[in-house]
């Protein structure tokens, strides 16, 4: 099958099935053989390797990751693609398509009956409507993960691996630094895409901690505060957290555990590390 990652035959294979890009999908298909490279690359793929695609398209960067790898799943919500992807894929035998949307999948069953439970990686060029809830039900599900390597908007890519006391740091920078040790490896201009997209992206590698880099007796829980403490960055901390009906906190108590800690009542949650979050959720629990 011809090399999708050039731009002439992607044209074309759209062209022979009169293919419509799908707004709502966020559609924005890779060029770019370099790109293509790079990613496969960053992810670190084996023969050993079964790899969780997410959103192939038209297969362009599932035949990269079908010669590497010694298996591809490769999730596509567009059920418009599955014909497509059944003739640029016609000759791999290592990939199973599966028309669904990925958010609604149970990727744990999936990956115990594909790879009896080993740590899968996850290669995927993601639409950027719905980056953080898959990177976030990634995570969640209890799903085997090595490495996530993805391509996401740049400064989204920038969010996750930023720390405390600048303004792009916030919920995501944290949840994903619980989970994985984030890394940017390429930066990619829109003009690797067809449509363009109107903002650049960069391609992110987050590795699976072995074990989260900090000690806490409720992780949901945690969340539940850093969420708060977000909501209203504006807010002091202490009016952020008691503001917030669901965790049921009063001004003082919040007062009293930032004073344990050593922390001023009038501190911002911007200013917090994670060690200090999993602190303040250990101490308010």
């Amino acid at each position: 099958m011809a090399n999708l990652g050039i731009p002439r035959n992607t044209i074309e294979i759209l062209q022979k099935y009169k293919f419509n890009f799908q707004k709502k999908y966020g559609q924005n298909f890779l060029i770019d053989t370099s790109v293509l490279e790079r990613i496969v690359a960053a992810a670190e793929i084996t023969k050993e390797d079964c790899i969780l695609e997410i959103g192939p398209g038209i297969g362009t960067m599932t035949q990269y990751l079908a010669e590497a790898a010694g298996q591809v799943i490769a999730v596509e919500i567009d059920k418009a693609l599955i014909p497509i992807l059944g003739e640029t894929l016609a000759a791999y035998t290592n990939v199973t398509v599966i028309n669904a949307d990925v958010l609604k999948l149970d990727l744990k069953q999936l990956a115990e009956e594909k790879n009896g439970g080993r740590p899968i990686k996850v290669v995927a060029n993601l639409p950027y409507y719905v980056t953080t809830p898959i990177i976030m039900s990634l995570f969640e599900s209890g799903v085997p993960l090595e490495s996530i390597t993805i391509m996401v908007q740049k400064e989204v890519a920038e969010r996750m691996q930023v720390g405390p006391g600048t303004k792009d740091y916030g919920a995501l920078s944290l949840a994903v630094q619980f989970y994985a040790k984030p890394e940017i490896v390429a930066n990619v201009p829109p003009n690797c895409f067809i449509p363009r997209p109107t903002v650049g992206s960069a391609v992110i590698r987050l590795t699976r901690h072995p074990k989260p880099p900090v000690e806490v007796r409720d992780a949901e829980y945690m969340f539940a505060l850093i969420r708060a403490s977000f909501n209203q960055r504006r807010k002091t901390l202490s009016n952020g957290l008691s503001n917030a009906p669901e965790l049921g906190l009063s001004r003082e108590k919040v007062a009293q555990a930032l004073e344990t800690m050593g922390l001023s009542a009038t501190v911002r949650g911007e200013t917090l590390t994670l060690e200090q979050f999993a602190k303040l959720s250990n101490l308010l629990r």
